[in-house]
């Protein structure tokens, strides 16, 4: 239970652990909050790392987020992940926060520049999610609206994540993934994908050169927090028509202006 009623009262008050003084509301939260700072699932064990719980207790909290919804087993049944209740709340209260509208300000800002869809994309269980986004005025265009999820190895923004994560957690992540080959273009080859991430962290940016669909184009810029942990990326896109790898490099300042930003509004 989350909380529990004191039987005088009739007063909600919240169950707290006689040893360590932590209620248990608030320990369903830092459960949340470890699974929410890993780019991958996490076994009860190693949730417990930065919580220091009982391991009873770990293990009961989490079947109660699993049987609530908020997170969510692997298929192997021994890690965990957060699950779509817990992701809808998120992105609820991202939409919310009080930075919202600066934030919609500088994708403007970089839509008006590039004259192309930008779009603000963060990793989850399975993919980047588009958390904001806002069309370009072109007629012909590629509809992916906001809620939207695209795998992480053959986008622009997913690539730029995978290739912030260290290594363990890389071949942790890729070792979970299916690669589909969506495209003739797309890096379904460990060793080719390797060498990619490589290229993009050296460089500070991806590009989607018709990997996710034939005929549209991408590049992605990573947005980081003050201690340096990836928090989204910032990507524009657009039809080959309009668009090739020149054009797309000519966006470069815009895009790392606007990721600047972002940043300084921990976004």
């Amino acid at each position: 239970m989350l909380d529990e009623k004191n039987g005088n009262t009739g007063i909600i008050t919240a169950e707290v652990d006689s040893t360590s003084r932590i209620a248990t509301n608030m320990r369903m939260l830092l459960i949340l909050e470890a699974l929410s700072k890993s780019p991958v699932p996490l076994s009860p064990t190693e949730i417990n790392r930065s919580i220091g719980l009982p391991k009873q207790s770990i293990h009961r909290l989490c079947q109660t987020l699993v049987d609530e919804g908020f997170i969510v087993r692997d298929l192997a049944g021994k890690r965990l992940a957060p699950a779509p209740r817990a992701l809808t709340m998120a992105r609820g209260m991202f939409r919310a926060d009080r930075h919202s509208f600066a934030r919609r300000e500088v994708l403007e800002q970089v839509a008006k520049a590039t004259r192309e869809t930008v779009n603000l994309a963060a990793p989850e269980a399975g993919g980047m999610t588009y958390l904001d986004r806002v069309e370009t005025d072109w007629i012909f265009r590629t509809e992916l609206p906001v809620g939207s999820r695209v795998p992480f190895y053959c986008t622009a923004s997913g690539k730029c994540y995978l290739a912030s994560l260290e290594r363990r957690e890389l071949d942790r992540l890729l070792s979970t993934l299916e690669f589909e080959r969506r495209t003739s273009n797309t890096y379904v080859e460990r060793d080719e994908l390797d060498a990619e991430l490589h290229r993009i962290k050296q460089q500070g940016f991806a590009l989607d050169e018709e990997e996710l669909f034939d005929g549209m184009v991408a590049i992605a810029v990573p947005i980081y927090d003050r201690s340096h942990r990836f928090l989204a990326a910032l990507a524009c896109h657009g039809p080959t028509l309009r668009l090739d790898r020149e054009r797309l490099l000519g966006h470069l300042d815009v895009m790392r202006d606007g990721a600047e930003q972002l940043a300084s509004l921990d976004i």
